[in-house]
């Protein structure tokens, strides 16, 4: 299995500060590529998850905006808890496990779900 090169997105936050929760990869992940999957989440889910996705759609929208991007680093388990709603395919065919997979904010989405990222 040929090892995949991934962008490393330079200025992106790593973690959310001050947690373990995890924005980016330092390497690529040399058993192949972690997929994307649309994750539940559920009404019940802890305080601390729901401020990590708040941080990681804000530091989405800082750094790419409205402009599709590249997945390049950014972690596949976070994504995935924004991915089908907030954060949508920017390409069609969609490859869930390639670094070089293009994806984009769902604006009116994300703004109904999190209003404090876009106030």
């Amino acid at each position: 299995m040929a090892r995949q090169e991934m962008i490393k997105h330079r200025g992106f936050p790593g973690r959310l500060p001050g947690t373990d929760f995890q924005f980016t990869l330092r390497r690529a992940n040399p058993r192949g590529v972690t997929p994307i999957t649309r994750r539940e989440r559920h009404a019940d889910r802890k305080p601390a998850d729901k401020r990590a996705d708040i941080g990681f759609i804000q530091a989405l929208w800082e750094q790419f905006g409205e402009e599709p991007f590249v997945r390049g680093n950014l972690d596949a388990g976070r994504l995935s808890w924004l991915f089908g709603r907030e954060v949508v395919p920017a390409e069609d065919p969609f490859d869930p496990e390639s670094y070089d997979a293009l994806l984009r904010i769902d604006l009116d989405r994300a703004r109904a779900a999190y209003p404090e990222v876009f106030e």
